[in-house]
């Protein structure tokens, strides 16, 4: 038997589960020790040989750049050896490897359009955990998009660390990114296209012109920010100031007015004062986010910060300053889903509603959570919405 763990190190809280899991296995080993389990991803490319200590429980290490070699490595460890294959590579995409079947609910999917991160936040594992930055292939990511759609995916998105900086090269031909979104959108009108995560310093006008003009690509963009302080985003490395971020936001309400907003915030960063966390606070009201991803800074060993800087903000006052953070933010998110009550939202049917086989669940172009009355919809179809009532999170309407 094979048991292979895909793992991730952004947050030390996503190793943690890995752990918890691990020691779970323990009683599967000890009842079949020839079973062999394997931990691959990020976490691999992090601890490394590290993880063989482990009650002699893990047999393969695999970083995210040996997946192809992944049937050595099982042949290696079913021989009696500890395997292991953490080298990062400077070109590889995995441009040429399609699913196999869609592996999505049927109505979503992601498609992997970059690897790495050229950008050395200080607090981040990502560029050592993943290697430099190198995007794929144009033709095999609209393959791929075009696989999905054929098969019932009635929306992608694209995924990269910063899909602003994607960049492929073939001979005098350049595509940068907005005109790879252009080209996915182009695929089929009742496909809509999302993206993921954008970065404030290479957010450019013709992305969001792009998005203006193509209906199907979706008018959401999540821009984290981390800090409103101009001191601690330096400290961050993260290479844009406040105003520079704002500037990125007036942008977006420019040219594509109904656009939607979210981003990531880090509460209690090293140094961080009272001053900073007010300044941080400041921008989360002056821009208005629709969601936010919200987390009090954790040191990630290896990183820049965890070299150079001191975590010297308590946990009492990360978690005081993240709690300020979340209620501003959960009143903020209300406002923006009060804007949308007496709108009607064109909405995917994505299934139905948690609490009732009743009621299906979709989210809006702006990924807003919609519920409302199935009425002999299915998944997949796009219905539209008039928006009745609303919490923080959700908005509730029905079909019109």
């Amino acid at each position: 038997g094979l048991i292979l763990i895909n793992t991730c190190s952004v947050r030390e809280n996503a190793e943690q589960r890995v752990w918890n899991r691990l020691r779970q296995l323990r009683y599967f080993k000890k009842k079949n020790p020839d079973l062999i389990v394997g931990l691959a991803g990020c976490m691999a490319e992090r601890l490394r040989e590290k993880l063989f200590d482990t009650e002699d429980l893990i047999d393969i290490v695999a970083g995210p750049d040996s997946y192809r070699y992944l049937p050595s490595l099982v042949a290696e460890a079913g021989s009696g050896r500890k395997a292991i294959n953490v080298r990062l590579s400077s070109c590889e995409t995995y441009s040429d490897m399609l699913p196999a079947y869609p592996c999505h609910d049927g109505i979503t999917a992601f498609i992997s359009i970059m690897r790495g991160c050229n950008n050395m936040c200080s607090y981040c594992i990502v560029p050592y955990v993943r290697g430099a930055e190198r995007s794929r292939n144009p033709e095999s990511i609209l393959k791929e998009a075009r696989m999905h759609f054929e098969s019932g995916s009635r929306e992608v998105t694209l995924l990269g660390q910063n899909v602003d900086s994607y960049k492929w090269t073939s001979g005098d031909n350049t595509m940068e990114f907005h005109s790879l979104l252009a080209e996915v959108a182009a695929i089929d009108p009742r496909l809509r296209v999302r993206f993921t995560t954008s970065h404030p310093k290479d957010l450019s006008d013709e992305l969001l012109k792009t998005m203006a003009e193509k209906n199907n690509i979706c008018k959401h963009i999540h821009l984290p920010f981390q800090s409103g302080s101009n001191r601690i985003l330096r400290l961050m490395n993260r290479e844009y100031t406040r105003g520079d971020y704002m500037s990125r936001i007036e942008s977006i309400r420019r040219i594509i007015p109904e656009c939607s907003v979210s981003t990531d915030i880090i509460s209690g960063f090293c140094t961080e004062t009272d001053e900073d966390h007010k300044e941080t606070l400041s921008l989360m009201e002056w821009a208005g986010f629709d969601f936010a991803y919200m987390f009090r800074y954790s040191e990630r060993p290896g990183t820049l910060a965890a070299r150079k800087l001191r975590d010297d903000v308590s946990e009492e006052i990360k978690i005081k300053r993240l709690n300020e953070i979340i209620s501003l933010q959960n009143s903020i998110s209300r406002k923006s889903k009060k804007n949308d009550l007496g709108k009607i939202h064109e909405v995917l049917v994505e299934g139905y509603s948690k609490r009732s086989k009743e009621d299906l669940t979709g989210r809006t172009s702006q990924n807003k959570v919609v519920v409302f009355p199935g009425e002999n919809r299915k998944k997949g179809d796009y219905v539209n919405v008039f928006i009745e009532k609303c919490t923080s999170a959700t908005l509730a309407g029905r079909i019109i």
